[in-house]
């Protein structure tokens, strides 16, 4: 290929990243403007990381949101895994760490289906059915960690349940522009 094409080929690759990237930032501040629990930075720095958002327009952004929730709730079931599988300790804690991650690791699980149902609902143009799965995202984050506060230890997943408070926040906001 000749150097004015593979140029003209890179420029036009550039103007399509660039124009997704507008997309995004574009939607998070409308999130933002309609509900002040959206960070903009999060928003736009956890759409863009996602191989669905180059291109995509609102509804497919709401599915990118519901979709990084699964992600999310996934990693914490393999998270509780890989810590139930140590060698138990001796310590009443360790006792009551790994009944609570035990408990946690099913609702994360039950969260990972919740976000798929949130992204297949969206997905079916049923939006009141797929923020409803995405409120039930954050209900099963906050009961998570609540388990771990009845049992007096701090939460050893209480990272992957703000995250999915903030994604389905996210994914119920961005859902509310589409038109």
């Amino acid at each position: 290929m000749s150097s004015w094409k593979t140029l003209l080929v890179a420029a036009a690759a550039l103007a399509t990243l660039l124009a997704a990237d507008a997309t995004v930032e574009t939607t998070c501040k409308a999130a933002a403007a309609i509900d002040v629990r959206i960070d903009y930075g999060f928003c736009v720095s956890e759409l863009s990381k996602h191989r669905d958002s180059p291109g995509a327009d609102t509804w497919g952004l709401a599915k990118v949101a519901a979709n990084l929730g699964v992600n999310n709730a996934g990693g914490a079931v393999r998270e509780a895994d890989a810590l139930l599988a140590r060698p138990p300790g001796t310590g009443a804690d360790d006792a009551k760490a790994r009944a609570a991650l035990g408990q946690c690791r099913s609702l994360y699980f039950d969260m990972e289906l919740a976000f798929a149902g949130a992204h297949d609902e969206i997905d079916a143009r049923q939006y009141a059915a797929g923020k409803e799965m995405a409120v039930e995202g954050i209900a099963l984050a906050r009961r998570c960690d609540a388990v771990f506060a009845e049992a007096r230890i701090p939460s050893l997943l209480a990272r992957r349940g703000e995250y999915a408070e903030q994604i389905a926040v996210l994914c119920i906001a961005i859902t509310d522009l589409i038109k």
